[in-house]
């Protein structure tokens, strides 16, 4: 292992679309685990919209990356050197080890270091059993609470979290309708994730669409993308729908705020409910989570893919790629191999 650590900090808060050059890449020597830490060596770092609103200085449920500190992010990583008696050197585990080489992390407790379970690819414990897969497992079943024979509108259909959504929303016995870009998105949406039919938002237009496809209205909706499509999506709300605020990619990187939805007394109408929720309200459930979406995996029943992009030089640029719409299913890069 080098004896010099690099990182990616943060240089500045970036204005509009978050670009590579907001970030500075600096070395550190490698640190010393304290008692009852670890010395982890990162080997997969995870890519998530969330990143873009931790890089604002205002309140959130974290607090934001200060300039010049490491820029946070969820990684899988390798234990070198352990001061915890529950791990030891060759561990691998989970964790926000964020954009370095290798970091020092408590060995227990949040915001410390989880084991990858036995037999599972390591990769997963970032996408579809980690915290992509527990956030739409809870945000769909806790506050959409799908019932047979709904149904389900997901926007980012493609996305990580919103194909988790719409397959368990479709194991539920719903049918699904996905919202996502592009013909090559659609089409995965539809012939590998099950969904019932998918809108291009890029070619149709979504109010339209929707009210073609959903002509008794839609039941659930499980928004990752906010703006024009949240609205579109109100207004075409069944009787006591129930609208899941997952996150508004659509708008992390705008200057000034867009304007609300104009049509929120829809949920008035249709006497529905609209809620946000934050996945770590339910970290102590995350066992149940991924135990359940494990099975579903290993029975086919949910299918998922990874964009996977390699070398430390690029870890700016692939967050980029989120917010270009550039990748299909879990935003991913690979610094490493277990040792």
């Amino acid at each position: 292992m080098s004896e010099t650590n690099r990182q990616w900090v943060l240089k500045r808060r970036p204005v509009g679309m978050v670009k590579p050059d907001d970030f500075e890449l600096r070395t550190a020597p490698v640190p010393e685990p304290a008692e009852g830490e670890l010395l982890v060596r990162t080997l997969w770092l995870s890519f998530d919209p969330t990143q873009r609103g931790w890089l604002e200085d205002r309140p959130s449920y974290l607090p934001p990356v200060g300039i010049g500190e490491v820029m946070r992010a969820s990684s899988v990583g390798q234990v070198v050197r352990s001061r915890h008696p529950g791990f030891q050197a060759g561990d691998l585990v989970f964790g926000l080890g964020g954009w370095q080489e290798s970091f020092t992390v408590p060995g227990a407790g949040f915001p410390g270091v989880q084991k990858v379970p036995a037999g599972v690819p390591p990769s997963w414990m970032l996408g579809v059993l980690g915290v992509t897969g527990v956030t739409a497992y809870f945000g769909l079943l806790e506050l959409g609470q799908p019932k047979p024979g709904q149904t389900v509108v997901v926007s980012g259909a493609a996305g990580a979290t919103g194909s988790v959504a719409g397959q368990i929303a479709r194991i539920r016995g719903c049918r699904v309708i996905g919202i996502a870009g592009g013909p090559e998105k659609c089409r995965w949406v539809v012939e590998r994730a099950r969904f019932d039919a998918c809108i291009d938002y890029k070619s149709e237009p979504v109010g339209r669409r929707l009210g073609e496809l959903c002509p008794q209205g839609l039941d659930v909706y499980f928004d990752n993308v906010g703006g024009e499509i949240l609205e579109a999506a109100l207004d075409h709300l069944a009787l006591r729908a129930r609208v899941v605020l997952c996150g508004g990619i659509s708008s992390y990187n705008d200057v000034e705020p867009r304007p609300g939805p104009r049509n929120l007394m829809n949920l008035v109408i249709q006497r529905a409910r609209m809620e946000g929720f934050i996945v770590l309200d339910y970290f102590g459930r995350m066992e149940e989570a991924v135990r359940q979406l494990g099975a579903w995996v290993r029975a086919g029943e949910i299918v998922h893919e990874e964009d996977v992009q390699h070398g430390f030089e690029n870890i700016p640029a692939t967050l980029t790629r989120l917010f270009r719409g550039q990748n299909l299913g879990k935003q991913l890069l690979q610094l490493g191999e277990p040792r």
